[in-house]
């Protein structure tokens, strides 16, 4: 990828865990797979940082602040020092929260810079009614956002948003996971579920706000012979727990912390559907397309989903799930019954999310992603 054959150095930096970050990984994969040389920075944030289980060299901050102002204000200044004396030829800032002192460091040291934009960071609900928040956010991608030249995205809707806004069209990577082919599900007696149970599995490290956690946990305290998984973190997952335990059906809804991506399927594999739902209380969930949509489809089991024009794209044009019209107890429970009392549907749904894997795969996806690269190594080089 350089004229001299030597590696080219890469820098990619994220405020998430590196060790969950599974499209941070993938990514890096690829690239790692075009001779590059890859470190990954972020933070301290967890026991699993501490395990080494991430292919690449990282570099973590150690933070005294967890979150809020402070975490993100001291975290950019560490990032912006870290940049400037370390020697890259590449640096890829993945979501808002990194983009400005990876583009300050961009223009001192004149290195092309990558934006990956996960999501439409200041449509998140997190800040949604923080307008001072927001506003600082929004300042800095309007200051950023015009002066780059490569951007990519997860979904076609959030690009528009962007090209809308700043004549600039992402180019887009989904988030299909890779191929589960040979990972080998739990069964439920592992699991400890009894094997008249119908299994529910909901996961992700953005287990938050509006993601229909809450009417999920309802739905189980007011059904029989249902079983949930709750796999992952986020905000929501310590109340998630109380409010288990308040229903009193804290042996029926197991939590599982944030796991390799490999060993999660394993129990997504075990589940008998896959829940996906989003509320439509923001632009970044709307034109949001989960990460853990695709990990059911390539799981093999059914979705049942909120009524969200990406998500719904993806099931309808598949035929792998149920779409439910509004985020309630009641709604989820319906669906639930629709797939657990019927065997024919919920077979044909199971073949057809097999199928859909077989093109929604990161195998396939990842050719783009080189593909991307490739162009800007050939650019910088002219």
């Amino acid at each position: 990828m350089t004229p001299d054959n030597r590696k080219i150095r890469i820098a990619f930096s994220v405020t998430n865990c590196i060790c969950f970050d599974q499209r941070v990984l993938k990514m890096a994969g690829v690239l790692a797979g075009m001779n590059a040389d890859i470190t990954i920075i972020g933070r301290k944030k967890g026991s699993c940082c501490e395990k080494n289980i991430v292919p690449f060299k990282t570099k973590r901050f150690r933070m005294i602040f967890r979150k809020g102002f402070l975490f993100y204000k001291f975290f950019n200044i560490r990032l912006l020092f870290w940049l400037l004396f370390h020697k890259y030829n590449l640096l890829v800032a993945n979501d808002l929260d990194t983009l400005l002192p990876n583009f300050i460091v961009s223009k001192i040291r004149h290195i092309p810079l990558v934006y990956d934009s996960h999501e439409y960071f200041t449509g998140l609900p997190e800040i949604k009614e923080r307008p001072f928040v927001k506003f600082v956010w929004k300042s800095v991608e309007k200051t950023v956002f015009p002066h780059l030249k490569y951007v990519m995205t997860v979904s076609e809707p959030i690009a528009s948003l962007y090209e809308e806004e700043y004549g600039l069209r992402p180019v887009v990577i989904r988030n299909y996971p890779e191929s589960s082919a040979e990972i080998k599900a739990f069964t439920k007696k592992e699991l400890n579920i009894p094997d008249t149970d119908f299994l529910l599995i909901i996961q992700g490290t953005g287990i938050n706000l509006d993601k229909g956690g809450e009417e999920l946990v309802d739905a189980i305290a007011s059904a029989g012979n249902i079983s949930l998984i709750v796999a992952g973190s986020g905000d929501m997952v310590p109340s998630l727990k109380q409010r288990a335990e308040k229903h009193g059906i804290d042996l029926k809804v197991k939590f599982i912390p944030p796991l390799p991506w490999k060993e999660l399927m394993r129990y997504t594999k075990s589940a008998d559907a896959g829940m996906v739902l989003e509320k439509n209380t923001n632009l970044n969930y709307r034109y949001s397309l989960p990460n853990k949509l695709f990990d059911y489809i390539s799981a093999g089991i059914p979705v049942i989903a909120s009524d969200l024009p990406e998500t719904k794209k993806i099931i309808t044009t598949f035929n792998c799930g149920i779409i439910i019209p509004e985020v309630t107890p009641e709604e989820i429970i319906e669906a639930v019954n629709m797939l657990s009392g019927n065997k024919l549907l919920h077979d044909e749904l199971r073949r057809n999310s097999i199928s859909a894997a077989g093109e929604l795969n990161w195998e396939k996806e990842s050719v783009r992603v080189r593909n991307f690269y490739e162009t800007i190594m050939g650019k910088e080089q002219e």
